[in-house]
C-alpha cells in the first residue's frame, strides 16, 4: 500500500518578507528573478490528505547551469491527518546565472519513496539594478 502526501500547491509571485525573497513553487514550471547576495526562501504548501500520520522529508536542491548542485537542504517532520504545512528553506545566491530549484517530498531522508511529484523552478540570478 502506497501512502501519499498530497500537495496543495499554490502558485505565487515573489514577495518581500523580512528581508528575503519568497519563491513558492507551483504545479507548472516557472522562472523567477532574484538578486545576488539576497536571501531566497523556497517553499511549497504540503497537505496530508490521509487519515493517518505521515512522516516526510522536504528536500530542496539548487543546481547551476551545468547541473552541479550548489545547495542541498531538507526539513523532516510528521503531518497529522488533514494537516497543512508550508516548509521553507533559504538560499543566498553568490553568483549570477540560471539555477534550478527542485523540491522533493520523500518518506524520509533514508527512504527516497516519493510522496508527491517533483516540482522545479528556474531562478535567474543577477546583479542589483
Amino acid at each position: 500500500m502506497h501512502r501519499y502526501v498530497i500537495f496543495a500547491i499554490i502558485l505565487s509571485g515573489i514577495f518581500s518578507i523580512a528581508n528575503a525573497e519568497e519563491l513558492k513553487l507551483g504545479t507548472t514550471p516557472e522562472s523567477k528573478s532574484v538578486v545576488i547576495g539576497k536571501q531566497v526562501q523556497i517553499e511549497a504548501d504540503l497537505r496530508n490528505a490521509q487519515d493517518i500520520e505521515q512522516d516526510f522529508a522536504y528536500i530542496v536542491q539548487i543546481q547551476d547551469e551545468n547541473g552541479i548542485t550548489v545547495s542541498l537542504g531538507w526539513i523532516t517532520g510528521t503531518l497529522t491527518p488533514a494537516q497543512t504545512f508550508t516548509p521553507s528553506l533559504s538560499w543566498i545566491p553568490s553568483e549570477a546565472g540560471t539555477f534550478k530549484a527542485t523540491i522533493f517530498v520523500w518518506e524520509s531522508i533514508d527512504n527516497p519513496s516519493a510522496l508527491s511529484p517533483t516540482l522545479s523552478l528556474d531562478i535567474n540570478v543577477g546583479a542589483a539594478a
